[in-house]
């Protein structure tokens, strides 16, 4: 099973990209999180900014390069709830890159209202490390 939760990037430049996660209240995963007061699920709010870093970071990859992963998360802080009609904007800056390919990747998402006004307040934040696959 694969969860995209990219639905559409707004902008992106060298060392930053900023994505949209709309919450349509159609996801098969809200009818159980939670009963009755259906929200994203922080563990999708925190794959929203992988999922976004790693479009950043590949960017200037080489195709053959080994896929990145999630390698390492600290000081991740979760905040507003995201239900369904608010979309999700994250904001992913790219960090140093280490000389084992991985990239790391400070990561802030805040809530849009139904109506397009941004609520000023933070989902969730943290920073990331996305290290190449290893096979072995």
């Amino acid at each position: 099973m694969r969860f995209d939760l990219v639905d559409a990037v707004l902008e992106q430049s060298e060392d930053a990209i900023v994505t949209v996660k709309h919450v349509t209240g159609a996801e098969e995963y809200l009818q159980d999180h939670f009963a009755g007061f259906p929200v994203l699920p922080g563990v999708f709010m925190l794959e929203a900014m992988v999922q976004a870093g790693r479009r950043l970071a590949v960017a200037d990859r080489e195709p053959g390069d080994p896929p990145l992963v999630l390698g390492s998360v600290r000081g991740l802080k979760y905040g507003r709830f995201v239900p369904p009609g608010c979309s999700l904007i994250v904001r992913a800056e790219r960090g140093k890159t280490g000389e084992d390919g991985s990239v790391e990747i400070r990561g802030v998402a805040e809530v849009r209202e139904p109506d397009g006004t941004m609520s000023g307040q933070k989902a969730v934040s943290g920073r990331l490390t996305l290290r190449p696959v290893r096979l072995r």
